[in-house]
């Protein structure tokens, strides 16, 4: 830090839209990459994501909101019993934000869990990194 941020007493996040940020990671888990009907989902990643969004998941980088929708939906398809669980509240700073989440079947304890960090833009997601601790079996 340089001597004049150091002298001032700014929250870190001053500015930054703190709550719709929470919301934006809130939502992503169940309303994108939890939702099995294809037209709920591309509404929410129309209502969520900016159009020339990026993910950048274990398979590689996808841009845009039509590659979003195919790797959430394959993704659901592979298990669509399971559910996504935050493991506490998101975490906001600045114009990013993360969420803790394990994913499994209902009520029982996750078969892989993982952290999505998102960068955010005019209230929307502009990029998704998705660190997965365990990858799904």
């Amino acid at each position: 830090m340089d001597e004049q941020s150091s002298k001032t007493n700014v929250p870190p996040s001053v500015g930054a839209d703190v709550s719709g940020i929470e919301t934006l990671l809130s939502r992503n888990l169940p309303d994108v990459f939890g939702e099995g009907d294809p037209v709920r989902r591309r509404a929410a990643i129309r209502e969520l994501y900016t159009e020339d969004c990026v993910l950048y998941a274990p398979p590689g980088i996808l841009v845009g909101h039509d590659a979003l929708d195919k790797f959430a939906g394959d993704l659901r398809a592979t298990h669509p019993h399971y559910v996504y669980t935050p493991h506490g509240a998101p975490q906001v700073l600045h114009n990013s934000g993360r969420l803790a989440w394990g994913s499994g079947p209902k009520g029982e304890a996750p078969e892989y869990t993982g952290v999505d960090f998102i960068i955010a833009r005019d209230g929307k997601i502009a990029a998704l990194y998705v660190y997965l601790d365990s990858p799904p079996s």
